[in-house]
């Protein structure tokens, strides 16, 4: 129990019992993640669960195109037809995925603009900007760009925001060899990847804290330590407690 206590509140109660399962297995512990729930209910030890997110849509402005991530299956037996989300992938810079989240203080508003690699899960590159306009999107772009000089082929997906409907973003994109992709209309699970990032974020360091942060630097300095933290420290589930950083 002391070892769960001491995980939990080392990750400032942001880890459930899946993670703090991973880490007890990393220490050596042969512990069955149900019986780790178990524990910390007894104890009254719970991670934080997401709420809802800021939403960038404004409409169509004839700029949207298709979902690359969606594969069409034909059902001969049922006669119909369908999609399944292909978020499968086998290496790193081969799916991104991208998405604007609002950070609402009394002292005002920052937006978060980040890219993440659905295959390991770190996060590329971000902006935080006071306003979530077109300089911020190219500033994030700019940033992976610098990382990465060769991203031809690479399939970079987000929702229909205004941002990503822009004739400069699809050129940007284009100029690289990138394809772009929309998630479809009001379709959220398109973007996945994205949203729960934002879900683990919001719950792990601002909710319930945003009284907190007295101004908008404080909150950017927190924001910018919880991504460094989410790169090299936090667990990883899909990756079965490797590091998030790999």
């Amino acid at each position: 129990m002391n070892q769960i206590i001491e995980i939990y509140y080392n990750h400032k109660k942001r880890y459930g019992y899946r993670r703090i399962a991973l880490e007890l297995a990393n220490r050596g512990y042969k512990v069955n993640h149900k019986k780790v729930k178990r524990l910390m209910s007894v104890m009254s030890l719970y991670g934080a669960t997401p709420k809802a997110k800021y939403k960038s849509y404004k409409g169509d402005m004839n700029g949207t195109v298709k979902n690359k991530l969606l594969t069409q299956i034909i059902d001969e037996e049922h006669h119909r037809t369908y999609y399944e989300r292909d978020f499968n992938t086998t290496r790193c810079n081969e799916k991104w995925s991208t998405d604007v989240s609002e950070f609402h203080i009394a002292a005002g508003k920052l937006y978060l603009s980040p890219i993440i690699d659905m295959h390991n899960r770190e996060i590329v590159s971000y902006n935080i900007s006071e306003r979530p306009n077109f300089e911020q999107i190219k500033d994030m772009i700019n940033k992976a760009f610098y990382k990465y000089s060769n991203l031809k082929g690479l399939i970079l997906q987000s929702d229909q925001g205004w941002q990503y409907q822009m004739e400069g973003y699809h050129k940007i994109l284009s100029e690289k060899g990138i394809v772009q992709s929309m998630s479809r209309k009001g379709n959220c699970l398109d973007n996945s990847s994205i949203e729960n990032f934002f879900g683990k974020m919001k719950n792990e360091m601002f909710y319930g804290n945003e009284y907190k942060y007295q101004s908008l630097k404080e909150l950017r300095v927190a924001m910018e330590e919880y991504i460094e933290y989410y790169n090299t420290q936090r667990i990883t589930t899909k990756l079965k407690g490797i590091d998030g950083s790999v």
